[in-house]
């Protein structure tokens, strides 16, 4: 078990309408951005694109870190449970398939949806971000992953 795992999501902005899932379970109906945690052996950047692949049945070109989300459930009463996160939002844009709930969706996955961002404030999006959402896609300030294998390499 990690310490704090890692989870890689997918912000997914077009028209003024970000792409969301959409749950329903013993929270009630809210939705989430294309998420999850990266697996053993896989990268941010993969396990970004697999998400968005098995969430909202889309491929993604994975572009700048937009932005990062903790939580630590000491900090939080532990309302989301005892799992330390840490989570990296990633701009992303749609190189094919039409957004859709895949074949197997993830267990209380009930839709995958285009919301206007006027009209976020009527939808439960867990974690409340969305007035962080909507900031960025005003003034996009990123923030450039730097990936060791792609940087120059010494000469030895």
């Amino acid at each position: 078990m990690y310490h704090i795992r890692v989870r890689a999501c997918a912000l997914i902005i077009e028209k003024n309408s970000i792409l969301l899932v959409e749950f329903d379970d013993e929270n009630g109906l809210h939705y989430n951005l294309p998420a999850g945690g990266a697996e053993p052996g896989e990268s941010i950047i993969e396990a970004v694109k697999r998400e968005a692949r098995e969430e909202a049945n889309v491929e993604v070109e994975v572009g700048p870190l937009a932005f990062a989300y903790e939580y630590a459930p000491h900090f939080n009463s532990y309302i989301y449970g005892k799992g330390h996160s840490l989570s990296l939002v990633f701009e992303c844009r749609i190189t094919s398939g039409r957004p859709s709930l895949p074949e197997k969706p993830d267990l209380n996955q009930t839709n995958v949806k285009w919301i206007e961002l006027e009209k976020l404030e009527e939808i439960v999006l867990y974690p409340n971000i969305k007035d962080e959402i909507k900031e960025y896609a005003k003034n996009k300030r990123n923030i450039e992953l730097i990936e060791e294998c792609r940087l120059k390499k010494y000469r030895s």
